[in-house]
């Protein structure tokens, strides 16, 4: 299954300027990806999750990554840094003298990170989740009869880790969610209600 982002490629491949094709890796999902200061990773397929964690163990998720992001040790300097794939995921090797050539990639990196910085400080604890659903929807969804499906298989641990707030608390959120026919569930996805993502939005 493929993970779409709001960006399209053109290619499942990557090339440099000269027209080779830059080095693949794969892997499997929960593998993590090493974190190397030599390389930056542009993703092909597939979703990953940087994350950092607190001196008593607390899972800080520092962003949701898809096709066409650069991810990598390189554009961070907290440590601990850990690149988690959520998927299977495909990259391409990207050594440094090439990192100039793709600026997109590292612009949408910095505005992707400000972009969920900004949904977590939101209050309500209410509309922090929601928002955050409707950016996972706008980065990994794909439009069905019913909205907008979040193809992404997030848990609900995962997503209070992301809030800073409780797996119980998320829980209670999305069943409240579900009951005012806000959002469905589709398997295990998500589902949100195209009239309720803006209406929601504006509260």
């Amino acid at each position: 299954m493929m993970y779409s982002t709001t960006r399209t490629q053109n290619s499942a491949h990557s090339y440099n300027s000269s027209g080779g094709q830059l080095p693949q890796r794969l892997f499997t999902r929960r593998e993590i990806i090493p974190a190397r200061n030599d390389v930056l990773w542009r993703i092909e397929r597939g979703a990953v999750r940087t994350l950092t964690w607190s001196e008593d163990g607390t899972f800080i998720t520092l962003g949701y990554w898809g096709t066409g992001d650069m991810i990598g040790y390189p554009l961070s300097k907290v440590k601990p840094y850990q690149i988690e794939c959520l998927t299977s995921v495909e990259v391409s090797v990207v050594p440094p003298h090439l990192w100039n050539q793709d600026v997109n990639a590292l612009l949408s990196h910095i505005q992707q990170a400000e972009e969920l910085l900004s949904i977590v400080h939101r209050k309500p604890i209410s509309l922090r989740l929601w928002q955050f659903l409707v950016w996972l929807s706008e980065k990994f969804g794909r439009d069905m009869e019913q909205g907008k499906l979040i193809d992404l298989n997030v848990t609900h641990q995962e997503i209070a880790e992301v809030l800073n707030t409780t797996r119980v608390t998320v829980t209670r959120l999305l069943q409240q969610f579900e009951e005012e026919g806000t959002l469905l569930r589709h398997k295990r996805r998500i589902i949100l209600r195209s009239s309720s993502m803006l209406n929601k939005g504006c509260k």
